[in-house]
């Protein structure tokens, strides 16, 4: 099968296209005849996924088929035509979906209903506030903040980015990319703060984020594009304001924990998906020769939503 290997170093992260057996599947895993994939910043930062060592196949997530059946999930090695999927991540791609969107839903959209739902209790009404809104889980954030009936706040570097944001449903788009918005979000929420955070951006903001939260406030840490792992923490403001801050990472999560997190999502999230409500925003579309150009594409931050590969 055709593959692209994935190879990290103290500089930079490169792609190569090689030929590679087919995987074979163990206990409790589905091989998958790959569709589309999904890329994923994480994956191609010095200091996110990929660590330097050996090149292996890249990928995370996709859709693709297994005994005449769609699905759609976690799925390592995904920039190849075969890969493997753990039987308990599979999740049914619902029939009004293509490939390439099926393709933009499991990472972005699990870990948004892991930070949105499971730890961050966001409901109706309430105030969230998305930093660094343009990129996938960015987008997927504002959608289903929209389809759970907050209101939602987000920023973005970009006048273009926010127009295209304002169009999906963004009730507040603040353009800035410096940790100068919680004057501007207290404006806007009549002086009382959001309910909930998602900090795509890292540790430059974070105090920033911190200010913006109202009471019983919840910030939610999902990424760290910034490159900066620290902080100062106002122990007073969350002390006073009973906030709660939480990560959002499947990194140390088991099997089972993740499948809850799976279930979860095929229980309460799934029948948006399958109704319409919930629509994934694909950015563009690459053919799978095209995979280098799709990731410099995700690497100069030009994309809102997700970038997919057609395999």
């Amino acid at each position: 099968m055709r593959a692209y290997f994935l190879e990290s170093n103290e500089r930079e992260t490169r792609l190569e296209l090689r030929d590679a057996a087919a995987p074979r599947p163990g206990p409790g895993q589905l091989l998958i005849r790959v569709r589309a994939t999904g890329l994923n910043r994480g994956e191609f930062l010095r200091h996110g996924l990929t660590k330097p060592g050996a090149a292996k196949i890249g990928g995370t997530e996709g859709a693709g088929e297994v005994d005449g059946k769609r699905v759609m999930g976690r799925l390592p090695g995904s920039f190849a035509e075969y890969a493997l999927m753990d039987a308990a991540d599979a999740i049914p791609v619902p029939a009004n979906l293509s490939w390439e969107e099926a393709a933009a839903i499991p990472i972005t959209f699990l870990v948004v209903y892991d930070m949105l739902v499971q730890q961050g209790g966001l409901k109706r009404g309430e105030w969230l506030l998305v930093t660094g809104a343009s990129a996938g889980v960015g987008v997927a954030a504002l959608l289903t903040g929209k389809a759970l009936g907050a209101k939602v706040i987000g920023t973005s570097g970009s006048e273009e980015k926010l127009k295209k944001l304002t169009g999906l449903g963004l009730d507040v788009a603040l353009r800035t990319r410096k940790p100068d918005f919680h004057e501007s979000v207290l404006n806007a929420t009549g002086g009382k703060g959001v309910d909930l955070v998602v900090n795509n951006v890292g540790g430059s903001v974070f105090a920033e984020c911190v200010k913006s939260l109202g009471y019983e406030g919840r910030l939610a840490t999902v990424g760290y594009v910034d490159g900066v792992m620290k902080s100062e923490i106002d122990i007073e403001a969350l002390h006073s304001k009973r906030l709660k801050l939480f990560g959002v990472s499947n990194k140390m999560r088991n099997a089972a924990q993740r499948g809850v997190t799976v279930q979860g999502f095929i229980k309460d999230f799934l029948p948006l998906f399958a109704s319409g409500k919930l629509k994934p925003v694909i950015d563009r579309v690459y053919d799978f020769k095209d995979l280098p150009e799709a990731k410099a594409r995700m690497q100069a931050d030009a994309h809102v939503g997700k970038i997919v590969v057609r395999v």
